[in-house]
């Protein structure tokens, strides 16, 4: 396959690998098939953090994302409720602590009246916050007075009761929540994959339970994937997965195991990201993150850990020192990494670590971080001071928590800061930022000799962008996207 127009042109051999590039490429295209693009060519963009399952999620419950006001989002409540039986769960995702103002909060009332009693978990924007109603704190196992179930915060009224959020609560919930059908779910999964590969994306990393992994395999059975997902399970599923055999590298190369993902804090959003000042919550001890990277050495599945605040950060990259060297997989990776203390940034090159960071995260949070982390922000979301450091940089994008779109992480971690006028020294420039794209997300996944890069030998995976927008996305020598021509 030939595919010209573009710069440079590309020549895929029928095993999805790179043969030549630019003119090379046309002298040896002799017999192939053509496909015509414009644009540039970049290597294939990929995402290192994403939630395929939550995603699905979206197609199926009620998705709060674009909610502007309380009013809406409960009247959408009590639509859905009117089309449930007075035993089902309504469950929902994606609201902000933007709709309350004035003093007012999530209320588990508000719930009440207008589910009509039915139970009611709706996820924060960051997922890390639950507003229920009161039937579904009570299912939940809530205390109705203190102490709190670790890690769980619960919000309390003047009267001590829950008043209807629970931060670092929701597996509590979730639980209990029906699951959809197998053919309903594998659909969504499909759609969602598709609307992954029309923004530009080869590759994706997903951290999602084993319902997700199993639909991907049927879909990968099917040849229904069309881009590759290296695929992270829940840390507590991880002995499980020793006893079991599964390593790093499982599958091919349009679906494999990369390791683990454990949560060390919570998030900004929720107040529960752990700090060096005080505050945040601690998801795992520092006997929890040991035994966690004992397994990781005996398992060979790598740890990919979710530490957003300056303390969480530090004790994740304190433990991961043991395993330096165990064994020749080893790659871990710290998520999110919102904010990194100076004196710690020799510390990530030290143990190896990656920084799978989300450059979208920071506009996002902007407001947040300069109300909790006063006087800290210039070492929040510090791409270039990693950069620098030659720390490796993975970039992705939380979806559904923000969007999944890399062009516009790209614009985040590169011309937004000078833009806005927040700490500008932290940006990259734009050839750092898509080698956290591409060869960043290749080399936090394991396949950095085989994706990640425009090299003959490579797998044939390009995402064509023409004024700053994606206009096609080849996979494996495939085109699996093409946008219209807007003329």
């Amino acid at each position: 396959m030939l595919f010209r127009g573009a710069a440079p042109a590309v020549l895929a051999a029928a095993d999805g690998r790179i043969i030549a590039l630019g003119r090379d490429a046309v002298d040896r295209s002799a017999g192939a098939r053509v496909v015509e693009l414009e644009g540039r060519v970049l290597p294939g963009l990929g995402d290192s953090h994403l939630h395929l399952h939550e995603l699905v999620r979206l197609h199926i419950d009620l998705d709060l994302s674009r909610t502007r006001t309380l009013a809406e989002l409960l009247r959408r409540v009590a639509a859905r409720a009117g089309r449930l039986g007075p035993q089902d769960w309504v469950v929902g995702s994606g609201w902000s602590g933007r709709l309350f103002g004035g003093g007012s909060a999530p209320s588990r009332q508000a719930l009440d009246r207008v589910a009509g009693g039915r139970p009611v978990a709706l996820l924060s924007q960051d997922e890390h916050s639950v507003w229920a109603s009161t039937r579904a704190l009570q299912m939940a196992g809530i205390p109705w007075h203190r102490p709190d179930p670790h890690p769980m915060v619960v919000d309390r009224d003047p009267e001590g009761e829950p008043s209807g959020v629970v931060r670092e609560g929701g597996p509590a919930f979730l639980r209990l929540v029906p699951r959809p059908d197998g053919p309903a779910y594998e659909r969504a999964l499909e759609r969602v994959l598709q609307h992954l590969a029309a923004l530009g994306l080869c590759s994706v990393h997903s951290m999602d339970p084993p319902e997700t992994y199993f639909a991907l395999q049927r879909l990968h059975a099917r040849g229904r994937l069309p881009l590759r997902v290296t695929y992270n399970l829940p840390a507590d599923l991880m002995e499980d997965a020793g006893r079991l055999g599964l390593r790093q590298g499982l599958g091919d190369s349009w679906l494999r195991v990369f390791g683990v993902k454990a949560f060390v804090d919570g998030s900004l959003g929720s107040g529960t990201a752990e700090m060096r000042g005080g505050g945040g919550v601690a998801r795992l001890s520092d006997g929890d993150l040991r035994d966690l990277v004992k397994l990781s050495i005996r398992t060979e599945l790598n740890l990919c850990l979710h530490a957003i605040g300056d303390l969480a950060v530090h004790r994740a990259l304190l433990a991961l020192r043991a395993g330096v060297g165990s064994w020749p997989g080893w790659r871990p990776r710290i998520e999110h990494a919102q904010l990194v203390h100076p004196s710690d940034v020799s510390l990530f090159k030290g143990v190896g670590a990656v920084a799978s960071m989300q450059p979208l995260h920071a506009p996002a949070d902007r407001e947040l971080a300069d109300g909790l982390w006063a006087g800290l922000t210039g070492s929040a979301y510090a791409w270039g001071r990693l950069a620098q450091a030659g720390v490796r940089l993975a970039f992705g994008s939380d979806a559904p928590v923000d969007s999944a779109d890399p062009m516009l992480g790209l614009e985040a971690a590169t011309g937004w800061r000078s833009r806005v006028g927040w700490h500008p020294e932290l940006a990259l420039t734009r050839r750092e930022a898509l080698l956290a794209y591409t060869a960043g997300v290749a080399f936090a996944g394991g396949v950095e000799r085989q994706e990640g890069r425009l090299r003959p030998g490579y797998r044939c995976d390009l995402t064509v962008v023409r004024d700053s927008r994606v206009v096609a996305t080849v996979v494996g020598g495939v085109l699996r996207s093409a946008a219209p021509d807007p003329t």
